[in-house]
């Protein structure tokens, strides 16, 4: 049985994913990318490995989906202290998280977790210069 719940096509746009979900799930991921939106204004959305995803500069930095049961969120900083703690609560892999798609979704941590992605990023990119 596949738990995930993406459409029989592949979705080219992030509203062409995200409408391929059941309404609640639809409104929850409509919320992350929101949140994700809001978290970093200049990024391009786009869909990479069949998923919503924002870049900024050339690089991906954040990628979220939908499933049956949850969302999901990557890469996600399991290891780092400020988001170890909050981040296991959760399951997920080593660098994802799962929200329960039946709890309310953590807004805040979603916020913080696009920004920490975003500094990461940058850092990366400053590295190379």
């Amino acid at each position: 049985m596949i738990s995930m719940a993406i459409p029989a096509i592949k979705a080219i746009s992030i509203d062409e994913y995200i409408a391929g979900f059941p309404e609640a799930t639809q409104k929850l991921l409509n919320k992350v990318r929101a949140t994700m939106r809001k978290a970093i204004p200049k990024a391009e959305e786009t869909i990479s490995y069949g998923m919503p995803a924002f870049m900024l500069n050339g690089k991906y930095v954040i990628f979220f989906a939908g499933y049956k049961n949850h969302i999901s969120v990557y890469p996600a900083p399991r290891e780092n202290p400020e988001f170890k703690k909050e981040l296991s609560k959760y399951k997920g892999g080593k660098g994802t998280v799962q929200f329960p798609i039946d709890e309310p979704l953590p807004v805040e941590l979603i916020s913080r977790l696009t920004q920490f992605r975003v500094k990461m990023s940058l850092q990366q990119k400053s590295k190379l210069k």
